[in-house]
């Protein structure tokens, strides 16, 4: 027999809520060995994210990638590691915050946001039942990725999902699939870009930099690789550069197998050889800086570049908490909204107070 999450507490007449669940990747909970080793084994274990026989991935997991990586990764996120936190969950708080004030300023009915990180914490299961807890009728998903993958949106909805399909009474669901091609994004990036420039001059060329994928997702329909490529024609086209002022690459490969090209690092030896000095990085496929912007991109590649014959190495940061970013996500929000907020609070209120007497009156519980 199911069991169910039940809600005995619920009074008829009760205002429903609706709901906004932010998702990102996720963090370990400290820079330790320890945090580490729990947080890979929750990500690694995810069949979205290796896609290869469990039973055999399990002893490769197990045997080996746990006993090694988790100290390594230690180290590296104690360089990023702020003093509150980790720089993910930091900026994706404040992210939430942000576009909490922002949609009670600039809408009528009752709406509660949440955050939740597919692995590690806070978790989704945590956020969804905090807001089941506020009594959510209506429920959006806003995985803050900018463009869809099987690895990183898909497995969002098979998060939400797992969490949903234990509820009695479910709310009535959206989710973002992406937003890759969105102008207030697009714009919001190309300003990003265009303030580092005032601040600190326009280098030689700009890369911009997304997180890689096995090139097999691209040969079995994963749409990222061409949502990656769209994202930077128009963040090019908004900044009015030319073919040969910009490069698209991708990082954080890992294992043997071939990944979506061009490789960052590659790429980034290649102009340091090829004579150019000067160059600014930017990584639009991240919404908030994490250990994959910080630690592999800020630093790491940068000396690469400037052991290759680089001189200057600018990384300009994601978005994170700046005005326009809340503002662009705030507005794909209120449009993934429409025809769930009550344009008359008055009438709303009086038909649930009538479906309340209604309900007392066939002798429901007070």
């Amino acid at each position: 027999m199911a069991h169910y999450v039940n809600n005995p507490d619920y009074k008829h007449g009760t205002p429903a809520v609706t709901g906004v669940l932010l998702t990102n990747l996720g963090t370990p909970d400290a820079p330790t060995p320890g945090a580490l080793r729990r947080y890979l084994a929750e990500f690694l274990s995810d069949p979205r994210i290796v896609e290869l026989p469990r039973l055999l991935w399990k002893v490769i997991l197990y045997g080996v990638i746990l006993n090694i990586r988790p100290k390594r990764s230690a180290a590296a996120y104690k360089k990023v590691w702020m003093d509150e936190g980790s720089p993910l969950l930091v900026y994706s708080r404040r992210q939430a915050v942000a576009i909490a004030r922002r949609l009670s300023d600039e809408t009528s009915g009752p709406i509660k946001v949440a955050l939740g990180m597919r692995y590690g914490n806070p978790s989704i299961p945590a956020a969804l039942e905090e807001l089941r807890q506020a009594n959510v009728s209506h429920l959006l998903v806003l995985p803050l990725y900018p463009q869809y993958s099987a690895s990183t949106t898909a497995s969002t909805f098979d998060a939400v999902s797992d969490v949903l399909r234990q509820w009695r009474w479910l709310p009535q669901l959206r989710m973002v699939m992406d937003y890759h091609q969105n102008a207030g994004w697009v714009d919001a990036v190309a300003q990003s870009i265009h303030d580092h420039w005032d601040a600190h001059g326009r280098g030689q060329k700009l890369m911009m930099s997304f997180h890689g994928l096995p090139k097999r997702f691209l040969l079995n329909g994963d749409p990222y690789h061409c949502q990656c490529h769209a994202s930077a024609r128009l963040i090019a086209e908004k900044l009015g550069l030319a073919d040969d002022d910009w490069q698209l690459v991708f990082q954080s490969r890992f294992g043997r197998e071939e990944w979506l090209k061009p490789y960052c690092d590659h790429t980034l030896i290649a102009w340091a050889q090829a004579g150019i000095e000067h160059i600014d990085m930017v990584c639009p496929g991240f919404s908030a800086d994490c250990l994959e912007t910080l630690e592999e991109i800020a630093m790491l590649n940068r000396d690469i570049f400037l052991e290759a014959g680089g001189k200057i190495y600018h990384y300009i940061p994601a978005l994170n908490d700046r005005p326009d970013h809340i503002g662009a996500l705030t507005n794909i929000i209120e449009d993934n909204l429409c025809g769930w907020q009550e344009q008359n609070p008055d009438g709303l209120a009086q038909r649930q107070e009538d479906a309340r007497q209604r309900a007392l009156a066939m002798g429901a519980p007070r």
